[in-house]
């Protein structure tokens, strides 16, 4: 399954990047299998996203849980709690 990453704030500045497409490995089925596959990347990656951090997260522009199913084509964001602008 193909779906569009993005982050923000400190997220993309801890990673160096604001998005990225991924092709996903079969059985990432959740926002949760997203974030817990892009951990195993290791590095900058644990680092930013492991499960110690308080997250947001959002499917297409929607605020969600880690249990909420992606679907082909769409946007998985992670951005921390609060940011400002």
């Amino acid at each position: 399954m193909d779906i569009e990453l993005r982050f923000f704030a400190s997220v993309r500045e801890a990673l160096g990047t604001s998005n990225e497409k991924v092709a996903l490995p079969e059985g990432v089925e959740t926002v949760g299998a997203v974030r817990a596959h892009l951990v195993e990347r290791g590095g900058a990656w644990a680092a930013a996203l492991g499960p110690e951090r308080a997250l947001r997260m959002a499917f297409n522009h929607v605020m969600c849980g880690p249990e909420t199913v992606i679907e082909e084509g769409g946007e998985v964001a992670f951005f921390p709690p609060v940011t400002g602008g």
